[in-house]
């Protein structure tokens, strides 16, 4: 609400691009979007809480299109990309996924996509919210790698349940659905040219359907829901609730420009033996030697549920130690699975222990007891969306 009373609303502005799949969500009912990556992005049909139960129990279908596609090619596009990121790309066989981080020349995280290595001089990057399409160009301008940088016509939706398998084997047949886990295939619907990825951000088992042209958008769209009716399949937005379970981070919330890998728990994607050069690839070697300051950790959050009726933290919320600020929450969400309020907190070294105990100012709630723990909050090995 306004301060006047009066309800808040979004106006649909041409500057601000709509999905090829936006239509479909207004049917849907969607009510609440945002803005990422420049596009409108649906993140509220129904309760949070009755939309985890969906994605958990069923399979649901989002509208990810905002995850706007990178794609890299050219005669240096394999040496290029491998300039851009600590993972050492040599690893990535193509046809295969990879979770990477890219990072800047002080070791800030820039975006942390998904990549698919369609071919041998052949990428996509699936990526968070952030003009990384610009920086790449930056780079590539200054290293003096001959690659061709633009935006495709790709638009991706997820299907991601515990049902998702069985509507993606109706849909594609056998050789798709049983992809090994962060694979994906090049393939057809009804004419309709898609790459099938078995990845998501929910935790569960899940895949990405990567539409090949926008105009068929609202095709593709009911042909899942239609696909999906036996599975009891739900329209829903992206899951805070489960992925803060599954301990996986919000680029712009959890994780900024202002982070570095070792301090948000992803020093796992700085492939420390790396042969070739990177951006960042000095300034992260001296903070691993230095070690880090601060750290993201895992909390659970005492009281009543937090934030109250939206999935989303609106700013963060300062943590305390003996009434002085140390740090912060980014993002705090109720589980109904641990029956806890659960999220992440930023804080210095010297707080970071698990089980240490702090404290930390809700908006309008006022100030609750905070306690270090162990992430993921479940499914630490990742074995649900492995299976």
């Amino acid at each position: 609400m306004s301060p006047s009373g009066e309800a808040t609303g979004m106006y649909f502005y041409p500057r601000i691009r709509k999905t090829p799949y936006h239509e479909a969500t207004l049917r849907y009912g969607c009510k609440v979007f945002t803005v990422y990556n420049h596009m409108f992005h649906p993140i509220g049909y129904t309760d949070p809480i009755d939309e985890y139960a969906r994605l958990t129990n069923d399979v649901t279908l989002w509208d990810v299109a905002v995850e706007r596609i990178l794609e890299i090619t050219g005669p240096d596009a394999f040496a290029f990309t491998n300039y851009l990121t600590p993972r050492d790309l040599t690893k990535c066989a193509v046809g295969e996924c990879k979770y990477v981080i890219l990072t800047d020349q002080d070791g800030g995280i820039v975006n942390d996509p998904v990549l698919l290595r369609l071919g041998k001089n052949h990428f996509w990057l699936a990526l968070a919210d952030s003009d990384a399409l610009l920086w790449a160009k930056g780079v590539a301008s200054q290293s003096g790698h001959d690659v061709r940088i633009r935006e495709p016509d790709v638009s991706p939706l997820q299907v991601q349940g515990p049902k998702s398998k069985a509507l993606v084997r109706d849909l594609f047949g056998e050789k798709v659905a049983d992809m090994p886990y962060y694979r994906f295939t090049e393939t057809k619907l009804d004419g309709m040219p898609l790459v099938v990825s078995r990845t998501g951000w929910s935790g569960e088992v899940g895949y990405e359907v990567y539409l090949q042209d926008s105009s068929r958008g609202d095709e593709l769209w009911e042909r899942i829901m239609a696909a999906g009716t036996p599975y009891n399949i739900a329209v829903i937005a992206p899951s805070e609730i489960r992925r803060v379970e599954a301990g996986i981070l919000n680029y712009q919330a959890d994780m900024t420009l202002e982070d570095n890998p070792y301090e948000v728990g992803l020093g796992w994607l700085v492939d420390e033996g790396k042969k070739a050069d990177y951006v960042g690839k000095k300034a992260l070697a001296r903070i691993k030697k230095a070690g880090v300051t601060r750290r993201l950790v895992g909390v659970e959050i005492e009281g009543e549920r937090v934030p109250g009726p939206s999935q989303h933290n609106e700013g963060r919320w300062p943590v305390l130690h003996r009434g002085k600020v140390v740090g912060y929450v980014p993002d705090a969400v109720y589980s109904s699975r641990l029956k806890k309020n659960i999220g992440y907190a930023m804080l210095p070294i010297e707080h970071a222990r698990l089980g240490t105990k702090l404290s930390v100012v809700v908006p309008d709630r006022g100030e609750r007891t905070l306690t270090v723990v162990r992430k993921p909050f479940v499914d630490p090995s990742k074995d649900i969306p492995k299976s």
